[in-house]
């Protein structure tokens, strides 16, 4: 386990094996807009995968169905050969139509077929961290996941797969992946304004199971946003790093993946999110409701 990940808001978290920096890099803003299609500046997006790395970032978050291709293309050119830190966490559970549509793709044989294309586009032999993306755009829905889950762990024990987790996933569905095997993290929609898997984090945490929140600033009505403005104006800070902050605070196994494809963005969110929000702050932002 690497014990020299240079400081950065949340300090460290055991990934399986391997201890990774809390604040993390979701790369799919690294493509073109809607995850779909050739980033705007190809130069800016090669350097934002650096700069995360170079600022001790040690977990990055993509799927091959970004572009597709594209983000794991841009994360092998601008980093291959790998560091040995460093931890890529990928998903597969669904493919992309002509039209930029996320359409499931779960059949063992896609399952199958998606995982050797993360090891082409990415350049690896063996896949640190694959997540099982269940549910569609509109969130988690029920699915029995079996068939789909066991792929995985029959590549995991081929040697293809070094870590399971699941994504957009109900509690029930957590609860049938770890009866079928161990898994290391959960990647559900989750921020401030959406809160419907506290119960969930909180029994990770107590498992030594990280949760991962996708849209981590996102769901906000302007209503609902009141209270983050309030405590970002008395903190002297922004609403995302108040959010970014409060997420950090919220559990020690909530590990951050926030996205951009700005050089300047990727500093401003490592900055904003080490701020110390007090007893007062997390009253306040406790007002905020779905």
């Amino acid at each position: 386990m690497n014990s020299t990940i240079p400081a950065l808001p949340g300090g460290i978290w055991a990934l399986g094996d391997t201890t990774v920096s809390r604040f993390g890099y979701g790369a799919m803003q690294l493509s073109g807009p809607g995850a779909f299609g050739p980033p705007k500046n190809r130069e800016e997006a090669l350097a934002v995968v650096r700069s995360a790395v170079d600022s001790g970032i040690t977990h990055i978050d993509t799927a091959e169905a970004y572009g597709p291709r594209v983000v794991n293309e841009l994360i092998r050119e601008a980093l291959h050969p790998y560091a040995k830190d460093l931890f890529i966490a990928t998903k597969v559970g669904g493919r992309r139509d002509g039209d930029g549509g996320w359409p499931p793709a779960r059949r063992p044989d896609e399952l199958r077929a998606q995982i050797d294309d993360n090891l082409e586009t990415l350049g690896v032999d063996v896949l640190d961290l694959v997540h099982l993306r269940l549910g569609d755009a509109n969130g988690p829905a029920p699915e029995e996941i079996g068939a789909a889950f066991e792929t995985l762990v029959d590549l995991q024990q081929q040697g293809i797969i070094r870590h399971l987790g699941v994504s957009n996933a109900t509690a029930e569905q957590v609860e049938q992946a770890q009866s079928i095997a161990p898994i290391v993290s959960v990647q559900n929609m989750y921020n401030l304004a959406n809160r419907w898997d506290d119960l969930l984090i909180d029994r990770l945490a107590a498992e030594g199971i990280a949760y991962i929140p996708f849209f981590p600033l996102g769901g906000f009505t302007p209503l609902q946003s009141d209270a983050l403005s309030a405590v970002a104006e008395r903190r002297s800070a922004s609403p995302m790093s108040v959010a970014l902050a409060w997420l950090l605070q919220r559990s020690p196994n909530i590990l951050l993946i926030p996205g951009t494809s700005s050089v300047l963005h990727l500093r401003e969110n490592i900055a904003g999110a080490a701020l110390t929000l007090s007893d007062a702050d997390l009253r306040e932002l406790d007002l905020i409701t779905v």
